[in-house]
């Protein structure tokens, strides 16, 4: 199974880029010994709309083209469920054993998602009540993603 990120806008930060791109490789490398592959990280453009919901629906137009038809959509949001690293490993193996060939997890601009495509996504997830930078979102859940690889190949990294 395929695990992606999309994000709204683009990383300015050379060190975020770098923490991004480093657990993402990890994850394909450790992943590859269970059926998880790195699909990358890929970017929109952040819409110039008036408003804030204008700018929201507009990405999310966008997000939806981004978006393959077979596989899984995760919407970042504050309001979506707070994951402990073992349940995101969790859904992860269910989804892959199921025969799901993608996971794309989504991370909103300045403003968040669209509250209409956070509805259809296949989860909505948090990284937790705190607002995160968008970069150190998408470095967190890079290392999340890797982390969750690491469970269910059962390797050391991840302590209790």
């Amino acid at each position: 199974m395929k695990l992606a990120l999309l994000g709204v806008g683009k990383l300015k930060d050379d060190a975020e880029r770098a923490i991004v791109a480093r657990y993402m490789e990890r994850l394909g490398q450790i992943g590859a010994t269970v059926g998880l592959t790195s699909g990358g990280v890929a970017e929109i453009m952040e819409s110039r709309a008036a408003t804030p919901p204008a700018r929201k629906t507009a990405e999310a137009a966008e997000l939806l083209k981004r978006l393959a038809a077979d596989a899984k959509t995760v919407a970042l949001d504050e309001r979506g469920r707070a994951l402990t690293s073992e349940e995101l490993a969790d859904i992860l193996r269910r989804w892959k054993d199921d025969g799901t060939r993608g996971a794309t997890f989504v991370i909103g601009g300045p403003d968040g998602l669209d509250p209409a495509f956070v509805k259809t996504a296949d989860l909505a997830f948090s990284l937790g009540r705190i607002t995160l930078p968008h970069g150190l979102a998408r470095a967190v859940l890079a290392e999340q993603l890797y982390r969750a690889a690491t469970l269910i190949a059962g390797h050391p990294y991840h302590r209790q």
